[in-house]
């Protein structure tokens, strides 16, 4: 089905604005497609506008306050002067943010070894946040982006319909616009970017007020008193890490014997434990039954009768995708049991010149794989060259503080399948540029085979670690050898360093033929 080929241009509609489907129009345009993109919320789907973005903007503004717990032992001191008793606000949107340590009194207390302690506990810290400021400023940066993803699809000519589209068909899709009425496009080929959303509980329905949604904590204007999180994977910890670091008690209740289950044991057990040494409490093997309204706040009751209190609740227990009532069944679109559309490599549905890209596919809930989706969809679609989606080489990263970042085989991948391997860990404690910049919190892990050499997969776990994978994103992705790591140049000091190092102990051990 080649544009290039025809007199008339193919036409293809794409369902959904996220990253598969903007993507998914920008290539099909390239290809010379006419492309007809329906989104009923915004350019960049909920991944720009209530997920991705807006919670990862919130966790970069809490990570200010992760840092200066790092500043007693650089040498930071509150000055004696400085008030820290009244009622201080700092407008995070505005940049203004004092070079001091909310975590520290006024009047540091040394330790046994002469270094100050932080004594003034992590509650105090909302008096330094205006988490109204901080949520205009993430929904403010999320409409930007939304609006410049908006600007580059109508400079390459693709035509953007607000409404809700559903398919009428294999070939038409019918577009319920606002106001009432419907516009129906008939299409050549048709990129289904459907999305997800949160899941919620039957006996804890979100009400935007104190049982929230991931998408709804941005309407909070004070910060939490007491916040509960329901749920430890990545969404869980995510914020957890961020409401605690930006002041508020935060219980993590766990279902599972440590947070995130689905990581590596070793960086997930890091985490836990800073969690706890930062004061948040974490409830291991804890499943939540219920969450109701109080008369001051919720209670939530967990499977053992335990009942915990607080100001609000997070329900963070995965995502639904957005598939229902669309007409896709009635297309000929199978289904899977949880409800995901069913594709193969190439982003095809069971029905022809129907394509699906991105969470409603539940193939790796990821912007980078769904965008992905769409780029591979569109070429196959119109007779570009195309190579199968291959998640061996997907890097992925939590954005908790640490942040944990992982690419190519997992240890208990390599594990479960007998496969052979050689690993090594090396503290990031150990790392000059860690120890300037005080980093105690972390490590970098490398896996190889022990005769060939070939890197199989890494973790690495510290501050920005969604920068320092791609080193090893590299190495899995070009197949290369610890010796091939281990003999590039790296800065000195810097962190990368950490990984060539890590490469030079697993060559030494390198098995040759």
């Amino acid at each position: 089905m080649s544009a290039e080929n025809t007199e008339t241009p193919t036409h293809v509609v794409v369902v959904g604005g996220g990253p598969g489907g903007y993507e998914a129009a920008l290539v099909a345009r390239s290809l010379g497609a006419r492309v007809t993109l329906v989104e009923r919320q915004g350019m960049g789907g909920a991944a720009v506008l209530t997920d991705v973005v807006p919670s990862k903007t919130l966790i970069a503004t809490a990570e200010w306050m992760t840092i200066a717990d790092r500043a007693p032992e650089l040498g930071i001191r509150v000055p004696d002067q400085l008030d820290l008793t009244g009622d201080v606000s700092v407008s995070l949107a505005t940049g203004n943010i004092p070079v001091v340590s909310p975590y520290l009194a006024a009047s540091p207390t040394p330790g046994a070894a002469g270094t100050p302690e932080a004594t003034r506990p992590a509650s105090d810290l909302k008096h330094f946040v205006d988490l109204r400021a901080v949520n205009a400023r993430v929904l403010a940066l999320a409409g930007a982006q939304s609006a410049d993803i908006r600007g580059r699809l109508e400079r390459e000519g693709v035509e953007i319909v607000t409404g809700t589209g559903r398919l009428d068909g294999p070939g038409r899709v019918v577009v319920d616009v606002p106001g009432g009425g419907t516009r129906s496009l008939e299409a050549d080929a048709v990129l289904l970017a459907l999305g997800a959303t949160p899941r919620t509980l039957p006996t804890a329905v979100p009400d935007g007020d104190r049982i929230l949604t991931w998408t709804q904590v941005y309407n909070l204007t004070e910060l939490p008193e007491r916040l509960i999180v329901v749920g430890s994977g990545v969404t869980g910890a995510e914020f957890a890490g961020a409401y605690n670091a930006l002041g508020a008690d935060v219980v993590l209740v766990s279902s599972r014997d440590r947070v995130l289950p689905g990581e590596d044991e070793d960086a997930a057990e890091l985490l836990e434990g800073v969690f706890r040494s930062r004061g948040m409490t974490v409830m291991s093997r804890s499943r939540a039954e219920s969450a109701v309204r109080t008369d001051d706040g919720v209670a939530v009751t967990l499977a053992d009768g335990r009942v915990v209190h607080g100001s609000h609740v997070l329900i963070a227990v995965g995502a639904v995708p957005s598939t229902e009532g669309l007409g896709l069944e009635e297309a000929g679109v199978r289904l899977s049991a949880s409800g995901h559309v069913v594709v193969d490599k190439v982003s095809r549905t069971s029905v022809r010149g129907v394509y699906a890209a991105g969470d409603c596919t539940g193939v790796l809930p990821l912007a980078s794989v769904a965008a992905m989706q769409g780029r591979i969809a569109m070429h196959h679609a119109l007779g570009g060259g195309v190579s199968p989606l291959a998640l061996g080489t997907v890097a992925a990263n939590i954005f908790t503080a640490p942040e944990i970042a992982t690419v190519g085989y997992s240890e208990e991948r390599l594990k479960a399948q007998g496969s052979r391997y050689i690993t090594t860990t090396l503290p990031l404690a150990r790392n000059p540029r860690a120890k300037m910049l005080g980093m105690r919190d972390g490590f970098v892990k490398l896996f190889a085979h022990p005769e060939a050499g070939v890197v199989l997969g890494g973790v690495v776990v510290a501050p920005r670690a969604s920068e320092l994978i791609f080193p090893v994103t590299l190495a899995v992705q070009h197949r290369l050898t610890v010796d091939d790591v281990a003999s590039a140049f790296t800065i000195y000091p810097s962190l990368s360093g950490s990984i060539a190092e890590a490469a030079r102990v697993l060559d030494a051990r390198v098995t040759p033929h």
